[in-house]
């Protein structure tokens, strides 16, 4: 602001800075809370987004890919991973003879069930520096932004 006054949107500037300052110094932290589960979060978020689809708690790779913003290949190779330590397993989809579902095991439903609630709990105690009114304003302001950029 004070090098170029002729700028203008320079809070728009400021409030995407301190978003990705966010991201970066929150990161870690979200890591620690899932390491004594033995998950990464891009594991826990493929788990999770299984576990929020209800019960049979399977989804095609192309529903993951669209609600966790992955690429294909970035996808297989989470997938890939899950599977080997036995968290998901795939089949193929009765309704689409070249699809496969990807869905939870009953090992991998127990895990992500433990982890969420470590998980929520790590993201509350983060947040705790915030009032609830704050908290709830900052849900808000951030749900709007998300929802106008999704079109």
């Amino acid at each position: 602001a004070r090098e170029r006054p002729d700028l203008e949107g320079l809070d728009a500037m400021a409030v995407f800075a301190r978003l990705a300052r966010l991201v970066a110094l929150a990161g870690p932290a979200i890591d620690a809370g899932l390491q004594p589960y033995g998950l990464r979060v891009g594991e826990f978020d493929v788990l999770a987004c299984l576990r929020r689809s209800g019960d049979p708690f399977e989804l095609t790779p192309t529903a993951l890919v669209r609600q966790l913003l992955l690429s294909s290949g970035a996808m297989t190779n989470r997938l890939d991973g899950l599977e080997r330590q036995r968290l998901i397993r795939r089949r193929p989809d009765p309704s689409d003879r070249r699809g496969v579902l990807v869905g939870l095991s009953a090992k991998g439903r127990d895990l992500v069930d433990r982890a969420v609630e470590g998980h929520v709990a790590n993201e509350a105690a983060l947040l705790s520096v915030l009032g609830t009114h704050q908290c709830a304003a900052l849900d808000r302001a951030v749900r709007i932004l998300v929802e106008s950029l999704e079109g």
